[in-house]
């Protein structure tokens, strides 16, 4: 792709590390809330936040195995993961290693319902269907379910799950509160969708952005992450955050490097590329200082 620097073939490109930052920021988000209501079950955290690695990079290693299974990635467009196309990796040996990660979360899962109870169970049960049936299986990538199921299971029940495993209890200001990350990490996905967009388009895949069309898709991307600087300042005002979470303003810095970079990502292949790397940042960041801003609202109230 000219403009992007190639990547490197192997298991550290399969695995994608640099993406596991959509399991962290929502344990972690869920974590914080947990911790500021009471909760210090602090080895409970450490297996939501194995557990949540583990699920995104079965979901990674799956999705690489499935496009190239499927025949979406060949030699001519082999996107960002050219471990199979280019008979780095074999096929089996992606397979069971994103099964072995869905196996070694499933065994987490059988911990964590000892230690709390069979109420984790439905979180646990729904994390491994949404990792494991991304492009294996049911294949519901094929059918535009990535997006809600991204929005649904990463953004939504990670950190409800992981606040349930910590007190027991659920937190409807919880859910509001993961809006906006949910819609972020959602953002990133969106646009690897936008990046896709012609191949997918041609292969038959019928994702949100290939439903929408190119421009009506890029909207949708650029409404997951500017509305996020909206829902907080609400949250505020209504009393659900502490006002300590303005500093995701910082954010905007990125927000804006992000939105720059869309008006050329349709004619101009690196800033197409550049779509998912810094909805990537952008959400790091604003999911960062989310929960610092309700760490240190706990720790430094100030009524208004």
């Amino acid at each position: 792709m000219g403009g992007v620097k190639p990547v490197n073939a192997g298991w550290f490109n399969a695995f994608r590390p640099w993406t596991l930052h959509g399991a962290v920021v929502p344990v972690l988000l869920g974590g914080a809330f947990a911790y500021i209501h009471g909760s210090q079950e602090w080895f409970l955290l450490i297996l939501a936040l194995i557990g949540g690695v583990l699920l995104q990079s079965a979901c990674n290693l799956l999705n690489t195995y499935g496009d190239f299974e499927t025949g979406l990635d060949t030699e001519e467009n082999h996107s960002r993961s050219p471990e199979l196309v280019s008979g780095k990796l074999k096929p089996k040996h992606v397979f069971y290693a994103g099964m072995a990660c869905l196996g070694i979360t499933a065994c987490l899962g059988i911990v964590m319902i000892i230690l709390t109870g069979w109420g984790i169970l439905v979180f646990g049960l729904a994390g491994l269907a949404t990792a494991g049936m991304y492009t294996v299986g049911l294949r519901y990538k094929y059918f535009g379910l990535g997006l809600p199921s991204v929005f649904i299971a990463m953004g939504m029940l990670m950190p409800l799950g992981t606040y349930y495993l910590m007190t027991g209890d659920l937190s409807w200001e919880l859910a509001l509160i993961s809006l906006p990350n949910a819609m972020m990490i959602t953002a990133v996905l969106n646009g690897n969708e936008l990046r896709d967009f012609v191949s997918d388009k041609e292969a038959g895949v019928k994702t949100v952005s290939v439903r929408l069309g190119y421009d009506r898709a890029m909207l949708l991307y650029r409404a997951f992450n500017t509305l996020p600087f909206i829902i907080v300042p609400l949250l505020i005002v209504f009393g659900i955050l502490p006002i300590h979470t303005l500093i995701v303003m910082f954010a905007l810095y990125y927000w804006n490097i992000m939105y720059q970079n869309t008006k050329t990502a349709r004619d101009d292949r690196k800033s197409g590329f550049m779509l998912v790397p810094y909805a990537f940042k952008l959400n790091w960041v604003f999911g960062a200082l989310l929960i610092l801003g309700i760490l240190f609202g706990n720790l430094f109230p100030i009524t208004w």
